[in-house]
């Protein structure tokens, strides 16, 4: 194997401890209880890349399906360490994304799996009970607005939810949301009742846990540096090598560095901040739910009352990384939590004084399609991905967990002939005109914000600039069987 045909992976910049999120800093494995770093060679029919949710959830979905099947995961840092423990711990089905999913694989495939995601609420709330504890709480995932701009944004997921037979939601009127939400300021909603927040952090220690007592080898502080070409290839780590029949990589917004995912996969930072706890004067406010809560502005909020009783906040920030390069500013950015701070106040103006205990950014990879983008390598059938999650997975990989498998076990059936397998992805402005563009956007996006909070007129340069941002478009998907993917 020569270095021209090895496919070379950067190292994550690991976070330094006071950068940590709250999810991570409250669950993060001590010295002692890290599993071991890869040492030697060794083989396995499926090598995982990544020890966050993406591939855990594979891990598992592949172990379900044949008890038997040799899986390794190769985790960089700690299992969890990256975007799964870092996100806003929102849990909600995919009925809000119909028209997206419709876009991409179809009206009967994208029912199937908006329905598969309702079911997958239900199997977290399954794993708890069994004893897998992620603070999971299914008091309502609540869609609201706080403008006139805002207003009916839920209109079309609704009606076609309705149509397909998913009647998960429920309207909500200002007295509705004010006892929800402790807020005024979002006055006019839709609630998805069986859905809620769960703390990232415990799953993922969960699923890790559930791997290991089913023989999957799991190794963190394993960076895997280069992957090489052919088949059964090479995964080069510090301290060895994996030969494997299947690969997944599983590296989320990391996966940007690659040049040919990097064609059609962008990737921008989300700001959340968390308060230090005070559970009482969130009960005074009325705020006792474990519901989590958007609005529907261009930079979303969304935010949630933790299980300890304190204010957690995120906002979309659409700030872009380069070229995919992830370093330390794309674990904590603290310029950035003045707007996520300013925004908690806006909508909680007596918790001005409250301090916040965390901030932290969380890398999001996005395509155009808001759809996830399952794919092999070119010239390297056996090297899957699975990017695009758009900030919105915690209900969704349970679903497309079981694509992956069935792609990488080769099994023909109905999650293996899913039309998500090989969609042609849509390729986004190359570097250098995406950052600088992106950069362009974002500002008329925050201008757009500002003036849309206040009810204001939004000026046509800006409104016309705002309409650059990658937007879904659709995808040639007959509403038909999917075909084989080529395993």
């Amino acid at each position: 194997m020569s270095a021209r045909t090895a496919l070379r992976l950067p190292t994550p910049v690991p976070a330094s401890p006071q950068d940590r999120s709250y999810w991570l800093d409250t669950t993060v494995p001590e010295r002692g209880d890290e599993l071991p770093a890869l040492r030697g060679d060794t083989t396995a029919r499926v090598a995982v890349v990544g020890g966050g949710l993406t591939g855990l959830w594979t891990a598992y979905r592949i172990v379900q399906a044949q008890p038997d099947a040799d899986v390794v995961v190769l985790e960089a840092e700690f299992c969890g360490a990256g975007a799964s423990g870092r996100n806003g711990g929102q849990v909600h089905s995919w009925c809000e994304s119909l028209d997206r999913l419709e876009a991409v694989v179809g009206p009967r495939e994208a029912v199937r799996l908006a329905r598969a995601s309702v079911e997958a609420i239900e199997e977290l709330a399954a794993l708890q009970d069994g004893g897998l504890d992620m603070d999971l709480r299914l008091d309502g995932w609540i869609w609201g607005a706080s403008s006139r701009a805002q207003e009916g944004a839920w209109a079309d997921a609704l009606a076609r939810s309705r149509a397909a037979g998913l009647d998960v939601y429920t309207e909500l009127d200002a007295d509705g949301m004010l006892a929800r939400t402790g807020t005024a300021t979002s006055y006019q909603g839709v609630v998805e009742e069986r859905a809620g927040s769960l703390h990232p952090g415990k799953l993922v220690r969960g699923l890790r846990d559930l791997l290991l007592a089913r023989g999957v080898r799991i190794h963190e502080r394993t960076p895997v540096t280069e992957i090489g070409s052919g088949p059964r290839p090479v995964l080069r780590t510090p301290g060895g090598s994996v030969r494997a029949e299947k690969v997944l990589l599983a590296t989320n917004a990391w996966a940007g560095a690659i040049p040919e995912i990097n064609r059609f996969m962008y990737s921008v930072e989300s700001q959340v901040v968390v308060t230090v706890p005070i559970p009482d004067r969130l009960d005074a406010l009325g705020w006792k739910s474990g519901a989590s809560i958007c609005d529907s502005q261009r930079q979303v909020l969304y935010f949630q009352r933790t299980v300890d009783g304190r204010v957690l906040l995120g906002q979309g920030t659409g700030n872009p990384v380069f070229a995919g390069r992830l370093g330390a500013r794309t674990n904590r950015n603290p310029p950035l939590a003045a707007s996520a701070v300013a925004e908690l106040h806006r909508l909680y103006p007596s918790l001005a004084d409250v301090p916040i205990a965390y901030d932290w950014v969380g890398a999001i990879d996005c395509v155009a399609t808001h759809v996830p983008v399952l794919g092999t390598l070119t010239d390297r059938p056996d090297v899957h991905y699975c990017v695009g999650w758009n900030g919105t997975a915690l209900a969704q990989l349970p679903v497309v967990s079981r694509i992956l498998a069935s792609v990488l076990l080769g099994t023909d059936d109905e999650w293996g002939r899913s039309r998500l397998v090989g969609a042609p992805p849509v390729p986004v402005v190359r570097e250098p005109v995406r950052f600088l563009g992106a950069q362009v956007v974002r500002a008329a996006i925050v201008r757009r914000n500002a003036l849309e909070r206040h009810d204001r007129r939004v000026d046509p340069l800006t409104r016309a600039l705002t309409h650059l941002m990658p937007t879904p478009e659709a995808v040639p998907a007959p509403d038909e069987p999917g075909r084989t993917p080529a395993v």
